[in-house]
């Protein structure tokens, strides 16, 4: 971490990047929409576009509306040319591995009705696989919409490196804390046949040691999950629930049929929402254990 912003000994560094950062962080959902001709064959330029959004807010819109919104080889086939590459296939997911967000109650039942983001419901500050083990750490995430809900369903989102300059500006101590190796706890999630996933206890912050970037881990939810009990930590947990709470740095999208979030797992939560039959909201989401990346070979050369 030598030289590091995240290095919290590196005061001068760090006050350059969070200046920086902050004042190219967009303040407007638009800000970070980039039109489409095909996402599954990307121009040099829309990739450069979606690249000046990641670099801004580790996230970027798409938007091509006048594609088939269930084509699923759109999300696979954009998210293959920006590095991700690595698709976690979990057991609710569809055979391809990515999953269909859709309320369980509409599929006439099913074992995804346990699970909020297969239901009606509002999901809170998070970012996704936060109960992975740090060898299956999910670092990108895509979001594509085939259908809207009726009403509700919006994401609000915020970059986790903002989430970070808040909390260090508010007490460098407090990060120091989310930093530990057991500051947040997923416990064991218990199935009939015992154990369906392992207690994993983790950092909410973490910087890669090879590469520098900044990742986190991180649920808003108060059961199933255990905080450290130090004194700082659960000021920290406090002082970040806080900054989700009220954070100007917020964004709002509602996502149309053939738009698209693709980042690198920041945090997000969803409005509850109601559908009706013939309007029932479906998003395909990819989760990986890459991040975007914008210097692959297989990029289009520019005309001329």
């Amino acid at each position: 971490m030598a030289n590091s912003p995240f290095d919290l000994g590196n005061e001068s560094g760090y006050r350059v990047w969070r200046d920086a950062k902050l004042a190219a962080y967009p303040r407007s959902t638009d800000e970070l929409v980039v039109p489409l001709a095909d996402p599954r064959h990307l121009s040099a330029d829309e990739t450069d576009a979606i690249e000046a959004r990641c670099a801004r807010a580790n996230m970027a819109i798409y938007s091509a509306p006048h594609l088939p919104a269930a084509d699923k080889s759109i999300p696979h086939r954009l998210a293959q040319q920006l590095g991700l590459v690595r698709l976690e296939g979990n057991y609710l997911a569809d055979e391809d591995g990515l999953s269909s967000i859709t309320p369980a109650s509409d599929e006439g039942g099913s074992v995804r009705g346990d699970f909020i983001p297969y239901t009606h419901k509002p999901i809170n500050w998070h970012t996704d696989g936060y109960y992975n083990a740090l060898d299956r750490r999910i670092l990108g995430m895509t979001l594509h919409c085939v259908q809207d809900a009726e009403s509700g369903g919006e994401n609000a989102l915020l970059d986790h490196e903002i989430a970070y300059i808040q909390l260090r500006d508010a007490n460098p101590d407090y990060v120091a804390a989310l930093m530990q190796p057991d500051a947040m706890t997923i416990p064991a999630r218990m199935d009939e046949d015992n154990v369906a996933r392992p207690e994993q206890s983790g950092p909410v912050f973490a910087v890669d040691p090879d590469e520098g970037f900044l990742s986190m881990r991180y649920t808003a939810r108060t059961r199933s999950i255990v905080w450290k009990g130090d004194a700082i930590t659960q000021a920290a947990v406090r002082a970040l629930a806080d900054i989700l709470a009220g954070s100007e740095y917020i964004l709002t999208a509602r996502l149309l049929p053939g738009m698209g979030l693709i980042c690198n797992n920041v945090l997000h939560t969803r409005n509850g929402f109601s559908d009706s039959p013939g309007h029932r909201r479906l998003l395909y989401r990819g989760r990986y254990y890459d991040r975007l990346r914008f210097d692959l070979n297989t990029r289009p050369a520019r005309a001329a």
